[in-house]
């Protein structure tokens, strides 16, 4: 096994090949990576390996041979395969786009059917691998792991070497320190994705230093982001900006160590993570980014909205690619923001069913260090498998804040816009926001500088009230359903204030 490589890997597909499983669908964009794995696997095995495409048709790996022209179109290589007598595996690639036809999906079934005896193993290798109802029998999914950190180390030295042969009698300079800040920032990359930002930050100068670092995270977000499912966010809000949440920030502070060590205390299991629940503008999604913040870990978003694909199954597939991509990042925090939003209630038999299965399984099973954050406005449309015990390791309301909290909250938005809090009445503002969340108090210091500016004075305390009492604040104008969650919480969650 090369050094670095994930083992799980290789053990998978050495089962995979041995019992005979006649149709792999491997789903990568990393067919070369997928190609060096195949060969490590088939090769003390004695078995040939061949690649086809549509471009070059078919070309055995193992051993140094012309392609074979003859069986450069989809249904001739079936075919060739079909009639192989030797036992062999093949890697198709990009043959997806094939698969809706009836005749190969037939020769497809026929080759799985005498696998047994042929001994065949067909990889359908590519971005994505739909796979006919005809062949789901017979196919099982395989899914190469993103390079875990040993791998990421081995490939700097390689870019490094690579660098100096191209520069003879130079070398990259580089402080051990900064390699490995800079394998952490690839972590959760393709090595393809990995390979490109390494040699950005090497072949402009020959150096790996601490300004290449920025760069690089930047360049990182900018790939996580492909269709906007899984954001990297930058923002990571301290606690020391969250007004209020004293029993959630003890909570967290508690089980900080444990997490970010990987070994909890003796008879306990490391913390998983938490739903924070509550009324709208109270600052659960400031409280999310602040459990990063504070244990200075990197903070992932999936966003539920753009899960949904129209074509089956490919909903639960872009789910599991977030997924693998955050316990490749690992340790992080995984944000789920209204969580409501994507999952299913018991009436739906859909997708959302389908994605509640996927989410449930992985909660269950991961063992990579994802912290999970969901938060959730509307709690009770949440399906009750997603609420009983041992999904989360607790359950937090977030409610209105209260007089001390709300003092709290102007004096962080007044210095955030560069003003002094103790030019103005604190107190006398505290009381005049009663049943404000803190969104509409930070709107209310945003109007009352506008105010002022336009006045071309100071702010000043009775700016900021005009704007309170110009104000009906979500308590008032919904009263019935923030007064209904409240009742919800009461012995369900526990508060985080």
């Amino acid at each position: 096994m090369r050094a670095g490589e994930p083992p799980s890997d290789l053990r998978d597909l050495e089962v995979l090949i041995a019992s005979r499983v006649p149709i792999l669908a491997v789903e990568t964009a990393e067919e070369r990576r997928v190609e060096a794995l195949f060969l490590r696997c088939v090769t003390p095995r004695g078995l040939p390996l061949f690649r086809w495409s549509v471009a070059e048709g078919l070309r055995r790996l193992d051993r140094p041979l012309p392609p074979q022209r003859h069986a450069a179109e989809p249904v001739e290589v079936l075919r060739h395969i079909r009639a192989a007598r030797i036992a062999a595996v093949y890697l198709l690639l990009d043959f997806h786009p094939w698969l809706g036809e009836p005749l190969h999906v037939r020769l497809l079934r026929e080759i799985a059917q005498d696998a047994p005896e042929a001994g065949h193993t067909v990889a359908l290798v590519g971005p994505q691998v739909p796979i006919p109802p005809e062949l789901r029998h017979h196919a099982v999914p395989f899914t190469p792991t993103l390079p875990g950190r040993e791998e990421l180390r081995a490939l700097v030295a390689r870019e490094a070497e690579a660098w100096a042969r191209i520069h003879p009698g130079r070398r990259v300079r580089a402080r051990p320190e900064v390699v490995e800040r800079l394998v952490e920032h690839l972590a959760g990359l393709t090595l393809a994705d990995a390979r490109r930002l390494l040699r950005t930050a090497i072949h402009d100068d020959g150096a790996l230093t601490d300004e290449d670092l920025p760069r690089v995270q930047a360049l990182k977000h900018r790939l996580l982001d492909r269709g906007g499912l899984l954001g990297f966010e930058t923002d990571t809000a301290r606690f020391v900006e969250v007004a209020g949440l004293a029993r959630l920030k003890r909570w967290l502070e508690v089980r900080r160590v444990a997490f970010a060590s990987g070994q909890a205390p003796p008879g306990l299991d490391p913390p998983r993570g938490i739903l924070l629940t509550g009324v709208q503008g109270c600052g659960k999604s400031l409280a999310a980014k602040a459990v990063a913040g504070a244990w200075r870990l990197p903070l992932l978003r999936l966003d539920f909205a753009v899960l949904y694909n129209k074509y089956y199954g490919e909903t639960e597939r872009n789910l599991r690619e977030a997924l693998r991509t955050a316990e490749a990042m690992a340790p992080c925090v995984l944000w789920i923001d209204e969580i409501e939003k994507g999952l299913a209630t018991r009436e739906d038999e859909g997708p959302g069913r389908r994605v509640l299965g996927t989410l449930l399984t992985w909660m269950a099973e991961r063992t990579a260090r994802v912290f999970v954050v969901a938060t959730a406005n509307e709690i009770r449309d949440l399906p009750p498998e997603l609420l009983r015990k041992g999904r989360f390791d607790e359950i937090f309301f977030v409610d209105l804040p209260g007089p001390s909290v709300r003092r709290e909250i102007f004096a962080i938005q007044l210095r955030r816009r560069g003003q002094d809090p103790d030019g103005v009445d604190l107190a006398l503002l505290a009381r005049e926001s009663e049943g404000f969340s803190g969104a509409e108090i930070e709107q209310a210091v945003v109007s009352a500088l506008y105010s002022a500016h336009a006045a071309g004075v100071a702010l000043a305390t009775e700016h900021l009230v005009a704007e309170l009492q110009a104000t009906r604040p979500l308590s008032v104008t919904m009263a019935e359903r923030v007064a209904s969650l409240r009742r919800w919480a009461a012995g369900r969650a526990v508060p985080a204030g």
